[in-house]
């Protein structure tokens, strides 16, 4: 019985290395938001018209939520992908923001999962929302 609880805090534990030390391939998650504003299981879509500068506003946000970090491109290429990762074991949830002239394109999904429970869609709003003048 021992071995058994061993083997499935072993387990345990290497899965949540995993998920926080698997590595975030560029290629994979730095694509292009496409589509209107919808809502995912794993995730959201959004298109927003916030002027020529709302890439420069969202990433001021983005940086400033905890827990995120830039995976792949900058202001000056009009296309960011951030992970933010949540507190607990760490899980990836990527966001990807392109600036298409006047409209802001937001894509966030999860890595890990089917559902995230609306946490992209309630993020990705609240920063949508502090983006406005």
């Amino acid at each position: 019985m021992k071995m058994v609880l061993w083997l499935l805090i072993a387990v345990g534990v290497a899965m949540v290395a995993y998920i926080r030390l698997a590595p975030s391939d560029p290629a994979r998650w730095h694509v292009v938001p496409q589509g209107a504003d919808r809502n995912l299981k794993g995730g959201v879509v959004r298109a927003v018209e916030t002027g020529p500068d709302g890439l420069t506003r969202l990433h001021s946000i983005a940086l400033a939520t905890p827990r995120t970090t830039v995976l792949a491109g900058s202001v000056e290429e009009g296309m960011i992908t951030y992970i933010t990762r949540t507190k607990v074991f760490g899980f990836p949830d990527y966001t990807t923001a392109q600036q298409d002239r006047d409209t802001l394109r937001v894509y966030a999904r999860l890595r890990f999962g089917r559902k995230d429970f609306g946490v992209n869609r309630d993020r990705v709003d609240g920063w949508l929302a502090l983006t406005q003048p």
